[in-house]
């Protein structure tokens, strides 16, 4: 999908995003108080949390963090909570280095409500930052965090390959396929078989004997995805976001979604209860809060992308994980065409004025002027010369 997307990206200088390799775009909740253990108010997402203020929806999705393509690791937008990790809480317009993070090879980011945000490395290292009033972070206390902490209490000597955060909890996947979740843990989302928050990652034991290969998170609740195509979710299900054709809370894993056969790919997102799988025939199904209605079993869609679940039904719009930039992602047409003038790949004519060579393209001068629609025709004798 294209960076316009999401605007926080609009004022970048288009030299930036040519270096760009990976994109998140997260939010922050302003203006609000989370108190755990009691009902929603306004959004709806499960009963984990009352807000006391609504917030505006429109301080959401503002703030990015952007990985180039030389390993520097940038933060911009609002830095409420220090989620930026740039050692302040100065929001900024200009992208900022994250200095603790560059040229550690970051392989992938997760964020949560607070926000938090969580980060790995090729190495399989991870970083935590920002909100930790749920111990989040994974440091042992519940102290903020304005820069990138190196999380290691019982993961010592493990290769973290996947991470996940939902609104207050946090999860890691290591290379032995073993899940581990700590934070906020009063809907069950750590999948511990308790409701006892966890101030350490604590291993999900109930999944011991399944390799699981990704985790996702939902505000308070959790997926995970097997090497079989097999789907388990535990967690808060108020709007039957755990696809198990109820609305029960899971303290531990359940297997659901059996009736898809096997899923390659699955997603969720902090902000909201919403789940989705594709599957693999690539047919992509979601589950949960879908814009005011409890779904309670997974639904097939049209869309060709689990981006698009989230795009178009997320509130905000926000990416469910982090996008991987391509060439010309944000260009025009326009700007793309002015990078192949004179381009000597892809020229398929040229012309010398003045001792000088210039490379144009036949296709593109035939639609823009008539006069060369005419001078390419086949009984020119110009149409086969410099």
């Amino acid at each position: 999908m294209e960076l316009e997307k999401w605007p926080i990206f609009s004022l970048l200088k288009p030299d930036f995003v040519e270096k760009m390799k990976l994109a998140c775009v997260f939010g922050e909740m302003s203006g609000t108080v989370a108190v755990p253990g009691l009902d929603v108010l306004w959004w709806g997402l499960d009963k984990s949390t009352q807000v006391t203020t609504r917030p505006e929806t429109g301080n959401m999705g503002n703030e990015a963090i952007i990985v180039t393509k030389d390993d520097d690791v940038y933060a911009l937008g609002f830095n409420g909570a220090g989620c930026l990790g740039v050692g302040d809480q100065n929001s900024t317009m200009e992208p900022r280095k994250i200095e603790p993070l560059c040229q550690k090879k970051v392989k992938g980011i997760a964020y949560g409500s607070g926000p938090h945000v969580l980060a790995y490395t090729e190495s399989g290292e991870l970083y935590s930052w920002g909100h930790n009033g749920y111990c989040q972070l994974g440091n042992g206390s519940t102290n903020q965090g304005l820069t990138p902490y190196l999380v290691t209490t019982h993961l010592h000597n493990k290769r973290v390959t996947r991470i996940a955060a939902g609104s207050h909890h946090s999860l890691a996947l290591t290379e032995e396929g073993e899940v581990y979740g700590w934070g906020l843990n009063s809907s069950g989302q750590l999948g511990l078989g308790n409701n006892v928050n966890q101030h350490n990652p604590s291993r999900v034991t109930a999944l011991q004997g399944v390799v699981t290969t990704k985790i996702v998170c939902g505000y308070s609740h959790t997926l995970a995805l097997s090497d079989e195509g097999s789907l388990w979710a535990w967690g808060a299900n108020s709007y039957g976001q755990l696809g198990t054709g109820n609305k029960a809370n899971q303290c531990a894993p359940a297997r659901v979604a059996q009736e898809l056969g096997r899923i390659v790919d699955i997603a969720s997102l902090h902000c909201c209860s919403l789940s989705a799988a594709m599957t693999q025939n690539s047919k992509i199904y979601f589950w949960g809060h879908c814009k005011g209605q409890s779904v309670v079993a997974p639904m097939e869609t049209g869309f060709s992308s689990l981006h698009e679940v989230f795009a178009l039904w997320a509130s905000p719009s926000v990416t469910y994980e982090p996008l991987h930039v391509t060439a010309f992602t944000r260009s025009s047409l326009a700007q793309a065409m002015s990078l192949a003038l004179d381009d000597e790949e892809t020229a398929d004519v040229v012309f010398v004025v003045d001792d000088r060579r210039i490379r144009a393209h036949r296709a593109v001068l035939k639609i823009r002027c008539q006069y060369f629609r005419n001078m390419f025709q086949e009984h020119w004798k110009e149409n086969n010369l410099e």
